[in-house]
């Protein structure tokens, strides 16, 4: 399973990129608005500076909602980097906009996906990503980590060669669960990514190895 770190703060991206499991990184408009990146120009020049830093699948979202903006504002985004995935938001024109790209040979990240028949869409349009919101669905008391079971069960049925990617990730349990269910990709903030080292058995195991080592060296 691959791990994304979903943020704009160059920071934590050299840090999870050192930590030497990050595959790549999702943002967002609001995660871009949060570490003070504004206005078109900034917006492409802060894209470029998280590719240089990753190695590769750099998710960067189309604001247009209709067809001929989406393609617009992709075909921008693509320029910027080969390391650009065009993040599309599951809408009817969005499907269109994803089939338009998977033509032309640019990656998408379907994303705002909620349910398993918009899964079958992205897919049958070619997305190369696809991300489903668990905990946005856990928090309107359904149940986010049975999407990731249903898709990838469907996906592996009918040979869809789209990657999930579980969105909206909140902790690291749901890192673990993630994997469990079948997810392809997470994405999620530095901080469930680094919860995954922390155990208290380990904490204990090695403070008792440090005092024995102190003993026969003392």
């Amino acid at each position: 399973m691959k791990f994304f770190i979903d943020t704009a703060n160059l920071d934590q991206i050299r840090e999870a990129q050192d930590l030497g499991v990050l595959d790549g990184v999702t943002t967002n408009p609001s995660l871009m608005a949060k570490e003070g990146i504004t206005g078109a120009e900034n917006v492409k020049n802060h894209y470029k500076a998280i590719c240089n830093i990753v190695d590769d699948n750099v998710s960067a979202e189309v604001i247009a909602t209709d067809y001929e903006g989406m393609i617009r504002e992709g075909e921008e985004l693509a320029k910027i980097d080969p390391k650009i995935v065009v993040k599309i938001p599951m809408i009817k024109e969005g499907i269109k906009a994803i089939k338009y790209f998977s033509n032309k040979g640019i990656r998408t990240n379907c994303t705002l996906v909620f349910s398993a028949g918009q899964a079958i869409l992205a897919a049958k349009a070619g997305a190369t990503f696809l991300s489903p919101f668990i905990g946005r669905i856990d928090d309107m008391s359904w149940d986010g980590m049975e999407l990731i079971h249903q898709i990838s069960s469907i996906y592996g049925i009918q040979g869809y060669d789209t990657q999930i990617l579980a969105a909206s990730v909140r902790n690291s349990l749901h890192i673990v669960k993630c994997a469990e269910a079948g997810a392809d990709v997470v994405t999620c903030p530095l901080s469930a990514i680094l919860g995954l080292l922390k155990h208290p058995l380990t904490d204990i195991g090695l403070a008792q190895f440090l005092a024995d080592h102190k003993k026969a060296n003392s």
